[in-house]
């Protein structure tokens, strides 16, 4: 499998990780702050990995075309 794969494979599976831990957030707003802020807390983190993937997949393509 190619690095560009792999790399479009992980981004996909990071963007659908961050897309629950956002609905988790949302959903626990009201009834338990710690639960939303621990889940808003990590899909932040996980936004930082996207943009860290999307860089290098932009770099990679650059290099190769």
């Amino acid at each position: 499998m190619s690095r560009i794969k792999q790399l479009i494979i992980y981004r996909k599976h990071l963007e659908d990780r961050y897309l629950r831990l956002l609905e988790k957030s949302n959903e626990y707003r009201f009834i338990d702050e710690s639960k939303s802020d621990t889940a808003a807390f990590k899909a932040m983190k996980i936004l930082d990995k996207i943009n860290r993937v999307s860089y290098l997949d932009r770099e990679i393509l650059n290099t190769v075309s």
